[in-house]
């Protein structure tokens, strides 16, 4: 009798950041900045413009950033740690071999960023904006996530360890080797006919079959 086989979800590869010795830096956000091997820590730049900034061998630490422009921005080999901010805009950033740590961000804009090799750990994000993005390597671990738009996106080998996930839109997104199962909370607001490329678990299937019902046009009765 032929044996099925279970098809393994291949994981993400994780981000291996060794920080250089780094420069205090006092200054604010400039369009095109060049930032290499600083460290930015306990800076308010509220609504400062850093369109197009690179930061490379970089540490942000308990920075201040609502309504920071940081549009088209590059982080590569970096780490954010205890970064806070509302309607902080990095449309089209991208984010390569970096660690965001315990961040709190209400509306932040990512929509078209590039996110690859990237571990979000712990903190919370509200109403999210990933909209058209490109994750690829990218574990988000121990955070919440409410509302976040993941529509028209792009993710591959995206793993959710121990985080909720409220609200969540994957509508026309492209899933490939996206692992769920260790999602503690799992609420689909829209997009579940996308999830085609997703891996859940079996007690996960069963919170979903409403969701799963109406999209096919089930009546569960009785």
């Amino acid at each position: 009798m032929a044996t099925t086989r279970k098809k393994k979800v291949a994981g993400a590869k994780r981000p291996e950041v060794r920080l250089p010795p780094l420069e205090a830096y006092e200054g604010g956000l400039e369009p095109d900045g060049d930032y290499d091997g600083l460290e930015l820590a306990g800076l308010d730049l509220t609504g400062q413009s850093g369109e197009g900034a690179r930061f490379l061998d970089c540490a942000l630490r308990d920075c201040g950033l609502d309504e920071a422009r940081l549009t088209g921005a590059r982080f590569l080999d970096s780490v954010l740690t205890g970064v806070r901010g509302v309607g902080t805009v990095l449309a089209g950033a991208q984010l390569r071999d970096v660690e965001v740590v315990d961040a709190r961000l209400g509306g932040a804009q990512l929509h078209g960023a590039v996110l690859e090799r990237v571990v979000v750990r712990g903190g919370k994000s509200d109403y999210l904006n990933l909209r058209a993005s490109k994750l690829k390597d990218v574990v988000f671990e121990g955070c919440v996530l409410s509302e976040p738009d993941f529509g028209g996106a792009v993710l591959e080998r995206v793993e959710f360890v121990d985080c909720v996930l409220t609200g969540v839109d994957f509508s026309g997104a492209r899933l490939k080797d996206v692992d769920l199962r260790g999602v503690q909370r799992l609420e689909i607001a829209r997009g579940v006919e996308s999830l085609a490329g997703a891996v859940i678990s079996a007690s996960q299937l069963f919170d979903l079959a409403p969701v799963l019902a109406a999209q096919l046009g089930l009546r569960v009765e009785g």
